[in-house]
């Protein structure tokens, strides 16, 4: 016989499983936003300006540097070094 209550635990925990999977997209989405960010905004800054009829180019360049500054990050960026204790342990 199964007991009363199995289906809402089961619920539960799916409900539970479904919160751990969101918590860890919205980190991700914060951890890719804070990298590439300043480029988002410089790209959309740039072409508003285009689209204005005005220079863009100070913005495309600090787009690219912005990029270039975050892929540097992403590259220094592991598990070992996620928490800034890298060498602690060791």
């Amino acid at each position: 016989m199964r007991h009363p209550h199995t289906g809402a635990r089961q619920r539960g925990q799916g409900m539970v499983e479904y919160m751990i999977v969101v918590a860890l997209v919205a980190v991700a989405a914060i951890a890719v936003y804070q990298t590439f960010g300043q480029v988002i905004r410089a790209q959309t800054a740039a072409m508003a300006k285009e689209i204005a009829g005005e220079d863009g180019t100070a913005q495309s360049r600090a787009a690219q540097a912005a990029a270039e500054a975050g892929a540097e990050q992403a590259a220094a960026k592991s598990l070992k070094s996620f928490t800034g204790n890298a060498g602690a342990g060791q």
